[in-house]
């Protein structure tokens, strides 16, 4: 018989993904009422709405992850990293 590994969901992991869930939902909603324009901001190419969603997820993946492999820190500030980067990049990108 296989053995299977299931993914532990903690309270955090199922925030986080509802997090996710409901900014895609939002960003859904927002699009609908107001289609988005492109613009060129201080990322090197012109960009949406949603692609400076994408774009802002990844660099706060990537702030925890490197968070993760290069301090020993509390992995909530690592967090609160993340969501101000993501809110730069919504808000400036």
């Amino acid at each position: 018989m296989a053995a299977f590994s299931w993914m532990s969901w903690t309270p955090p992991i199922a925030v986080f993904f509802i997090c996710i869930a409901l900014m895609l939902v939002g960003m859904t909603i927002w699009e609908i009422r107001s289609p988005t324009v492109e613009r060129k901001g201080f990322l090197p190419l012109r960009t949406t709405r949603g692609d400076r969603l994408f774009i802002g997820l990844l660099s706060a993946a990537y702030i925890n992850l490197a968070w993760v492999g290069l301090t020993d820190l509390d992995q909530w500030y690592a967090a609160a990293l993340g969501l101000l980067a993501l809110v730069i990049v919504m808000r400036k990108g």
